[in-house]
């Protein structure tokens, strides 16, 4: 428990480091951007209260907007994304249930389960963020393509840090 009081906080502020200073000025032809802080909020505990995802995310999502001066997009993607998390874990959860407070995360629950969690969630949060960016329809089949491209890439740096997570815990 003291090495998760620990851990949290360093993470926190490492994902929007890296998001801020590295991610952020990655874009591919103004289309990709990939969003590796979504992570910190998918690898929260199931069990925790639901209040607590949601101000962590509000904080995540607000600190990103601050370094990125967006605005508050990325904030409310966040509180969206922290408001559907424990329907998406509803919706994918195994037969026997979850146990206590597990991390959703390939060594736990499997890659295909954690591969199909992380799609579902970072295609409704980019989904919601490129939507309020963007705020009309009119781009409606450019914005489809931002989601599609900005998730896959997404997706490849949400799993590559899983992996490497992955093979830390089984080198303890």
């Amino acid at each position: 428990m003291i090495r998760r009081a620990i851990i949290y906080p360093i993470s926190f502020m490492l994902f929007v480091l890296i998001q801020v200073f590295v991610l952020n000025n990655v874009q591919f032809s103004g289309t990709v951007n990939p969003f590796l802080y979504i992570l910190f909020v998918l690898w929260l505990p199931i069990d925790l209260n639901k209040f607590m995802v949601l101000g962590i995310s509000f904080l995540l999502g607000l600190s990103v907007d601050v370094f990125s001066d967006t605005l508050g997009m990325h904030t409310s993607a966040m509180v969206f994304l922290a408001f559907i998390r424990p329907y998406v874990l509803r919706f994918l959860a195994p037969r026997d249930g979850y146990e206590g407070s597990q991390i959703p995360s390939i060594g736990n629950l499997g890659f295909t389960w954690f591969l199909t969690y992380a799609t579902i969630c970072t295609f409704l949060h980019h989904f919601f963020l490129f939507f309020v960016e963007v705020f009309r329809f009119t781009e409606f089949f450019d914005t489809i393509w931002r989601i599609l491209a900005s998730s896959f890439f997404s997706i490849i740096l949400i799993l590559m840090t899983q992996f490497f997570h992955y093979n830390a815990e089984d080198r303890r």
